[in-house]
């Protein structure tokens, strides 16, 4: 095989997220920073397709529409396959464009996407107008949406005359991608030199983007019966299965992919990781990356933090301290916090270590593990002050809200229901210590933005929180119980009372294993090895015939 062969110049990606476009969790960060570096920093050729959503207005966004190739004069405008059981039809897309980060970006608009008003779930708008539509549910076309951006995706590609040297799909919702590729005859031939890569951001049960009516799985997607059938995890099609088949395979941690496929601990992907080994399909485990820039409290007005200062130096955190005073000065008693609801509040004392916590309220992330330590850390009269940001099941919001509004809570705790990433910097420089309690994480990427900001986390040493390293850059611990988790925050509080010069090394040893190993100029280069390696397995499959005699 020459060297032009193996080369990777033009990379298309397909996600359902996408830095400030449209989010939900890390996808969104790991699509767009990956994109940015491979385009900005080692001239590849980058595009992105992603949904157009009812929240965004493209052309304030900078988009244009998308001229038709062949009638410049017009916008282009194309039908794509969609069929339902025992009904044969059609959807119509539109495309909207822009470059930013010398990524080129595409939206694909059409009806069934524009009517959503949150990425993945039903939002309290939506309820309001129609109540079937429970705020936090997911959509139920959810399926049919990821079908229709992951079609819509690859007609673009041959409308425009683009074959990419490889598709990167992002999780479950573009997993099914390789496998149109293979099976499609007109696809088939025209990406013959195109390899895939199907990224794992999380294999836990809920976000497989599995269906269980097989019927409609074949006649949406057009696949033959027999992959359909192939691709049945606990009798559902499984859109990882789908593209494996075809595709070269990475989630995002090495420790993640080791779980998967050599742990029990798989059992909380239903199985996937070892359904994946019994078929010879070895997952590569690349831990994501960061921008250091994008979370640098040295250049605190783009951070939107109260002051400068740098954990990465040597000198003392004043304006951690500053930025400490302001957070405190917005949740005191008195105190206004815009966009969100605030239960409890905190006293105003800067000597008191601040212990934190940002993302989603769910069993995955260990929220009852982090309430009930909580609770018997409050109950001994611990010194410390508490501050959450995030939202999610009722249940766990009213626990928190209960705890924040018990009597002798007052001023030690503080719940912040909602989310905005300005406030979000504004804790993460604020804080001492950030919890990260996840009974699974594939990669984790608060522990990052806290480590940058000089907040040492305090991990579940599970997936990718591996990557924190025990007494150097944070806090871990083994066992996912309330009392081992109360014992790792009373060692960082010690530590916090007695030695402070240890504290501050740590700081500093965290954002400096960053800057060697986790940013994506980094990171990159792995996944170009990826990319490489996915082109050449397409290429092999296709002179060897393999796809057509699977």
């Amino acid at each position: 095989m020459s060297r032009r062969e193996e080369s990777v110049r033009q990379i298309w990606m397909v996600s359902r997220e996408y830095g400030k476009l449209a989010g939900a969790g890390g996808i969104k960060d790991v699509v767009s920073q990956l994109a940015v570096t491979l385009a900005r920093w080692s001239g590849r050729s980058v595009h992105v397709v992603l949904p157009r959503y009812g929240f965004m207005e493209p052309e304030e966004l900078g988009f244009q529409l998308l001229p038709d190739p062949l009638y410049p004069e017009k916008e282009l405008s194309f039908e794509v396959d969609l069929n339902y059981t025992n009904e044969e039809r059609r959807e119509r897309v539109r495309v909207w464009t822009a470059s930013q980060g010398r990524v080129t970006l595409y939206l694909l608009g059409a009806e069934r996407f524009r009517e959503k008003q949150g990425v993945y779930t039903y939002t309290a708008k939506e309820e309001a107008l129609h109540p079937w539509q429970k705020k936090g549910e997911g959509h139920l076309d959810y399926f049919a949406m990821n079908v229709l951006l992951q079609k819509g995706a690859l007609d673009l590609m041959v409308l425009l005359g683009y074959r990419p040297d490889v598709i990167h799909c992002h999780d479950g919702h573009t997993a099914i991608l390789p496998a149109l590729l293979a099976e499609h005859p007109g696809l088939r031939h025209y990406f013959r030199n195109t390899g895939s890569v199907v990224t794992i951001h999380n294999g836990g049960k809920g976000y497989h983007q599995e269906v269980a009516d097989l019927a409609f799985a074949r006649a949406s997607t057009g696949l033959p019966r027999q992959v359909i059938m192939k691709s049945r995890l606990d009798e559902c099609f499984d859109p990882f299965l789908a593209g494996a088949a075809t595709a070269v395979m990475n989630t995002v941690s090495e420790n993640y992919a080791r779980e998967l496929q050599e742990t029990g601990d798989d059992r909380l992907t239903g199985w996937l990781g070892h359904t994946l080994l019994e078929r010879g399909i070895l997952l590569e485990g690349i831990t994501n990356g960061i921008d250091p820039d994008e979370f640098s409290p040295v250049k605190h007005e783009k951070s939107g933090i109260a002051a400068a200062f740098d954990p990465l130096g040597l000198s003392s955190l004043a304006g951690k301290q500053i930025c400490k005073r302001a957070l405190l000065q917005l949740v005191t008693e008195g105190g206004k916090v815009a966009g969100v609801r605030r239960s409890g509040y905190l006293d105003s004392n800067l000597s008191t270590p601040l212990v934190t916590f940002i993302g989603r309220l769910s069993e995955q992330k260990g929220v009852n593990v982090l309430i009930g330590a909580l609770k018997h850390l409050l109950a001994k009269e611990v010194d410390f002050r508490f501050l959450l940001l995030g939202t999610g099941s009722q249940q766990d919001e009213e626990l928190l809200v209960r705890l924040a509004e018990k009597k002798e809570n007052k001023g030690k705790i503080c719940i912040l229901r909602g989310f905005d990433p300005a406030l979000a910097n504004k804790i993460y420089a604020a804080g001492d210590f950030f919890l990260i309690p996840s009974q699974y994480e594939p990669c984790g990427l608060t522990d990052f933005m806290a480590q940058l900001f000089g907040n040492l986390p305090i991990v579940h040493y599970v997936g990718g929180l591996v990557k924190v390293v025990d007494g150097k850059t944070g806090f871990t611990y083994q066992e996912q119980s309330v009392s081992a988790l109360c014992q790792a925050i009373g060692q960082a509080l010690r530590l916090y009372s007695a030695d402070p010069g240890a504290i501050r090394k740590m700081q500093r040893q965290a954002v400096q294993l960053i800057l060697e190993r986790y940013t994506w100029g980094a990171v990159s280069k792995e996944y170009l090895k990826l990319y490489k390696k996915a082109k050449t397995q397409r290429l092999g499959m296709r002179s060897a015939g393999l796809e057509s005699a699977r």
